[in-house]
């Protein structure tokens, strides 16, 4: 988070970039993925006096792609890091922020942590893989040689209403034996 935004500047920003991650999620779902979206937002600080160097800007955007691709690292956020690496064209994404509509896995926390975000912003929790603070917490291990920030629930309600609906219409069709 950046230094010399007041905190509620910063909360308007927050839900503008996971209202974008929600805009990807709706799109996979709709393409019959898992409905998670993420989306990367560059913002270079200067280190010795921690201002921003200029506004921040998105530059990668990605939903799940696993069934699309025949991927199984096919999850939104490590996409949107893959492109938001070839963006920036360096392996290192420390100014960037990672807007992600579901806990991130360890696979995905794994990522973050080796491209050394400075911070992931997610929305609903994951009970079942979340690495970031239900079941893991990747991102503040201190045996770790890079810990980054992490605010969670951001747009909660949206983000696990959005995945309870997909679930549910997928349970029901199974039923229906469609």
């Amino acid at each position: 988070m950046n230094e010399h935004r007041s905190a509620q500047e910063q909360q308007q920003l927050d839900e503008q970039y996971m209202a974008l991650a929600l805009e990807e999620a709706q799109a996979a779902g709709a393409a019959g993925e898992v409905p998670i979206g993420a989306v990367v937002v560059y913002e270079p600080i200067d280190r010795g006096t921690r201002r921003p160097l200029a506004e921040p800007r998105v530059i990668a955007r990605a939903h799940n792609r696993r069934e699309t691709d025949c991927d199984p690292a096919g999850h939104a956020e490590f996409i949107a890091m893959k492109e938001a690496a070839r963006v920036l064209e360096a392996w290192r994404l420390s100014d960037c922020t990672v807007y992600v509509t579901l806990e991130p896995c360890i696979m995905c926390a794994g990522l973050m942590h080796q491209a050394r975000i400075a911070r992931c912003v997610y929305g609903a929790p994951d009970q079942k893989a979340g690495a970031l603070g239900t079941l893991y917490r990747i991102h503040a291990d201190e045996r770790l040689n890079h810990q980054f920030e992490v605010t969670p629930g951001m747009n909660e309600e949206a983000c696990v209403e959005l995945l309870r609906n997909f679930f549910r219409a997928r349970r029901k069709k199974r039923k229906d034996g469609e």
